[in-house]
């Protein structure tokens, strides 16, 4: 999902700049640290003291008219700065990337000053992270789905991205013990895994299709190179992951449509549905970008069409979404004709790990 937030930067004062816009990285660096990346984090905070000597940089955020966490401009930053690294045109910060040490604060603040103009670009384009290790909790609720509706699933997907999560059902998954997918996928996901189990039900996908406001190619070598600079630097698990789960895309592209939310999904939930078939939205960090008028509508919209829901025509909605504190990440799964919302899990951002409840009634966005 992108945002279509607009930005006028003032740069008449670069201080005030640089230390509003210090805030939320340090903030960020330390959320990140928490979540295991000590090197991002690291990256983080030394962008915080260096990112006045990159004053476009330093303005963008400082005028960034919406919440900043939300937004995750922080990432969008240490994205920018991980795909020059990839590029290798800044060899000193290619070389402290490789070797994830060095004197952090001359690279970077060196990298700042001579990309800023880059950096500022970049960091306009919302976070295109399309983490496949999510495919882990998405594929766990429609087990759970399964065990409920006993029926193939029609799969529509929120923020899609390159839609590499339509394709969870050729990846291959251990969920605490409990396998699914298929197990000879290049693209093996096995979180650490906490609390109970999923049902252990087969899963039947008989159609997927997603929708992006800036769809992104698989088989696009730029499409690439940003999913790739969103993976942290000290994860190179996630990396290779990807690196398959891209190489399984590009030979066999998911279907992503370029359009936006509101307008996309009336239509498909318009459209015909089969008898024996459950029909399933689901959604992976893709409503924060939305504003709070937009994850309204998208609510009510799910929830008019859930009404209609028969028990050989039922509705789900999946999501793997921040709740609203941002204090936690939640994977809930709402079911029609009798519409009960359940907490399934409390997840890792990127899918790392899962605390598996399994189901309780919730009010929890």
């Amino acid at each position: 999902m992108c945002s279509d937030a607009h930005v006028t930067m003032t740069m008449d004062d670069p201080a005030t700049d640089g230390a509003a816009a210090a805030i939320p990285l340090t903030r960020q660096a330390a959320a990140v640290a928490a979540m295991g990346s000590p090197f991002v984090a690291t990256v983080l905070e030394t962008c915080a003291r260096q990112i006045h000597r990159a004053p476009r940089t330093a303005a963008l955020i400082a005028d960034w008219p919406r919440d900043t966490a939300s937004d995750a401009l922080a990432m969008r930053l240490n994205a920018a700065l991980h795909a020059l690294a990839l590029r290798g045109t800044m060899p000193a910060l290619s070389a402290f990337y490789t070797a994830r040490w060095g004197d952090a604060d001359r690279v970077i603040g060196e990298a700042l000053a001579a990309a800023d103009a880059f950096i500022a670009g970049w960091m306009r384009e919302t976070p295109q992270t399309n983490e496949v290790g999510r495919a882990a909790a998405i594929m766990a609720a429609i087990m759970a789905l399964r065990d409920a509706h006993d029926m193939p699933c029609e799969l529509l997907e929120l923020g899609s991205s390159a839609g590499l999560n339509l394709n969870l059902a050729r990846y291959s998954y251990d969920l605490g013990g409990v396998t699914a997918g298929d197990p000879l996928s290049a693209v093996r996901i096995a979180p650490a895994w906490h609390g109970g189990t999923p049902p252990a039900c087969p899963v039947a996908i008989v159609g997927a299709r997603g929708v992006d406001r800036h769809p992104l190619d698989p088989r696009d070598a730029d499409a690439r190179e940003r999913l790739m600079a969103h993976v942290w630097a000290d994860q190179a698990d996630r990396a290779a992951r990807l690196g398959h789960a891209l190489d399984m895309a590009r030979t066999d592209p998911p279907r992503v449509d370029h359009g936006d939310i509101a307008d996309w999904l009336p239509r498909r939930l318009a459209e015909p549905q089969a008898a024996g078939v459950c029909r399933v939205v689901f959604h992976s960090m893709a409503l924060q970008y939305l504003d709070e008028p937009a994850r309204a509508q998208v609510d009510d919209l799910i929830a008019g069409h859930g009404r209609r829901a028969t028990a050989d025509r039922p509705l789900a909605r999946i999501g793997f979404e921040w709740t609203q504190a941002r204090d936690a990440v939640h994977l809930t799964l709402t079911c029609w004709p009798d519409g009960r919302p359940r907490h399934l899990a409390t997840c890792h951002a990127y899918g790392a790990w899962i605390d598996w409840h399994g189901g309780g009634e919730t009010n929890a966005g």
